[in-house]
């Protein structure tokens, strides 16, 4: 393992998928959209169930929202749990960290600030090292 991680590593999202044979990070509309195909819902149907109007909805999948209109957390919940997707995911491909990474990373700044200087290669044998002590949800046991 490096002593030093290299400063600038590209993100990478959990859910990537292939458009025209070029595989790229998914956005969160996106997502929601694929969760949303696979349960075969129609946007009304997603929107009745999560308490927002339809066309809000098809704002969010298609990447159309105004500024300041991005769903809330709670929003973000409720698309979570009436999708069984993971919470955590959908926040982070909606560019927010969940409270629970954010308390980790409070409670440990000194590790998070060395893992933020790694590269990919790095993290990815910090992760293949740790895997096996990972819980069933993905969380890290403490």
């Amino acid at each position: 393992m490096p002593s030093g991680c290299l400063r600038r590593a590209t993100p990478v999202n959990s859910a990537d998928f292939t458009f025209n044979g070029e595989k790229r990070a998914m956005r969160f509309g996106e997502r929601i959209r694929e969760l949303r195909l696979k349960k075969g819902w129609r946007l009304r149907d997603l929107a009745e169930r999560v308490g927002v109007g339809h066309t809000h909805l098809s704002r969010i999948e298609n990447k159309r929202l105004n500024y300041g209109e991005y769903p809330s957390v709670s929003v973000i919940h409720r698309l979570a749990e009436a999708l069984d997707a993971d919470e955590d995911e959908l926040l982070l491909l909606s560019k927010r960290i969940p409270e629970a990474v954010k308390q980790r990373v409070l409670e440990r700044p000194d590790a998070f600030r060395m893992f933020a200087g790694c590269d990919d290669a790095t993290l990815d044998k910090l992760l293949n090292e740790i895997g096996p002590s990972q819980s069933r949800n993905g969380r890290a046991a403490r």
